[in-house]
């Protein structure tokens, strides 16, 4: 697979300089075509999920089994727990809610960043992924290229700022990510006894023991390409959009998949169903011992495909952007409801934990208004439409049902939180930022799990410290300091009239930025990112941005 890739890379160069001239247009249309030369997808292929006991081992065993669901891009208004849904309401999400129904809805759960990569990171280790230089997102290689020549093209007034030398000499894709001396949840469950399955999206790296398997998992199945079907299947709507963002997503995509490390394969039908089916294989298989699935959805993150027939229920939607994305939400609800119908089949759905949340707030590429409401910002802002994200755990058996909190909460939080669920220990445990959530749930702790949070994403940053929020984009020098306990929409920036409070919030930045590694491969790419327009919209004097750095 790694020399596979290797030849991928030199092809994409040597295709570079051939069709300089007519950039991304032309590589837009032949990149399909010399990724499927180079890494050839088979038919599909059955998956083979490790089968447990025929029967409960050992009665006594109290452990709950754990089911971590994590949407992609997911907007804090594209479930209807949260302000009415999507569409102004017409759009709901009764599975993902009765999660919360029946557990507990963290309305300040927080994104350990902006982007995906480093928040799974986050999620994995209990850690700030800057703890181990894990500070950027990793990007393909060709949409490495593929961003290079928009950016060069590119004659707006805020413009994408580039080190082209620098974008083009980073790792490879698959040795970008996540160093393997890492914890993982999955190898301290996996130690004390627990399956451990992944499904879907990873993003943390697949050479050098980086790959899930390498990782605590038993098994994989792995997001191989990012389309949800090919793009001229007769069961689906696309959408899509002049961004850079989204051209390249199109132009470097495949319908793939791959089971525990091996060959490429199309799964056999829409991706978030197929995921969500092979889910149940894996339930059903270890429904007599604990295990602990994580399903990394890699919906609703474009590029934007649904299934005709969810669309057509959603023709009361205006736009067609906004039925194709309301459509992938409710294929995403659709698997949650799965997953709560098949635990209850098998009479284990009071033993089970589960976490929902999101890897970060919805995209500003999709150019849709409210999927944030009411947050100002964007995923890769710290801004709160970039950060508040879904975040509910349900446990019939140990939870107590209907619970609202308004603490704020971190991804980093799921760690600890899942290790004392399963009884167990971490030999890293010293090492761990987040906090066990349960004595919070259980009301057993009334103290607020955390005084202060941190992001960063090289130019990009931010504090949460007690009622204060803190933003800066260092290069341009813009900060904002915001007052959430009456702000919490980040309207009035208090960044003039409250100095005294802005130097010591950016004392505690400047303590924390001293404790963190040097990023393990560097940021080739600022990108300007205004916080109350999507991208596509015009930039007007005055209007409000940030510039991120990956």
């Amino acid at each position: 697979m790694v020399k596979k890739l290797s030849y991928f890379s030199l092809i994409l160069v040597f295709s570079g300089f051939l069709i300089w001239e007519y950039k991304v247009n032309v590589l837009v249309w032949t990149l399909p075509k010399i990724m499927n030369f180079v890494n050839p997808i088979q038919e599909n292929i059955p998956t083979n999920w490790t089968e447990g006991p025929l029967d409960s081992s050992d009665k006594n065993d109290s452990r709950p089994n754990i089911i971590l669901i994590l949407a992609d891009d997911m907007g804090y208004n594209d479930i209807s727990l949260h302000n009415g849904g999507a569409a102004d309401g017409s759009l709901q999400t009764p599975h993902i809610d009765s999660l919360a129904k029946n557990g507990i809805w963290f309305s300040r759960g927080y994104a350990a960043n902006a982007t995906c990569a480093p928040s799974r990171a986050s999620i994995m280790t209990g850690r700030y992924p800057t703890r181990f230089g894990f500070e950027f997102t990793p990007v393909p290689d060709a949409g490495r290229m593929i961003l290079t020549w928009l950016a060069e093209e590119d004659d707006s007034e805020l413009k994408t700022r580039i080190d082209k030398e620098l974008a083009m000499n980073l790792p490879p894709f698959i040795e970008q990510g996540m160093p393997s001396e890492q914890i993982t949840i999955a190898e301290v469950l996996k130690g004390a006894g627990y399956y451990t399955a992944h499904i879907g999206k990873w993003h943390l790296g697949h050479a050098g023991g980086m790959d899930p398997l390498s990782q605590g998992f038993v098994d994989s199945l792995s997001l191989g390409g990012a389309y949800y079907l090919p793009e001229d299947h007769p069961e689906v709507v696309n959408a899509k959009f002049k961004t850079g963002i989204d051209r390249m997503v199109w132009s470097s995509g495949q319908y793939s998949a791959r089971f525990n490390e091996g060959d490429l394969f199309a799964p056999d039908k829409y991706v978030t169903d197929y995921y969500t089916d092979e889910a149940l294989k894996v339930i059903e298989n270890n429904k007599n011992r604990p295990f602990f699935l994580y399903l990394s959805h890699w919906a609703i993150h474009n590029p934007l495909q649904a299934l005709r027939s969810d669309v057509e229920q959603m023709s009361h939607m205006s736009g067609h952007n906004l039925q194709v994305y309301a459509g992938m939400i409710a294929s995403l609800d659709r698997s949650v409801g799965k997953i709560i119908e098949k635990l209850k089949d098998l009479n284990i759905y009071g033993k089970t934990m589960i976490i929902f949340t999101s890897d970060n707030g919805g995209a500003n590429y999709i150019e849709l208004e409210d999927i944030n409401k009411p947050f100002r910002g964007w995923k890769i802002s710290f801004f709160e439409g970039g950060i508040r994200v879904p975040f509910i755990v349900s446990w019939p058996d140990e939870i107590s049902p209907g619970l609202i909190s308004d603490s704020a909460v971190h991804h980093f939080d799921i760690f600890p939180t899942i290790v004392s669920a399963a009884k167990t220990m971490t030999s890293n445990k010293k090492e761990i930022d987040g906090v066990n959530l349960l004595p919070y749930i259980k009301k057993e702790d009334s103290a607020e799990p955390h005084e202060t949070l941190f992001w960063r994403s090289g130019n990009h940053q931010s504090v949460l410290h007690k009622k204060w929020k803190y933003i800066v984009s260092k290069k341009e020098n813009k900060r904002w300091l915001y007052d959430t306990s009456i702000d919490p929409l980040e309207k009035n920036n208090l960044i003039e009239s409250n100095s005294e409070e802005a130097k010591k919030i950016e004392g505690l930045l400047e303590q924390f930025n001293s404790e963190q590694e040097e990023p393990l491969f560097p940021a080739a790419f600022e990108a300007p990112t205004m916080i109350d327009k999507y991208d596509g919209q015009e930039y007007e004097e005055g209007d409000e941005y940030i510039y991120w750095s990956n």
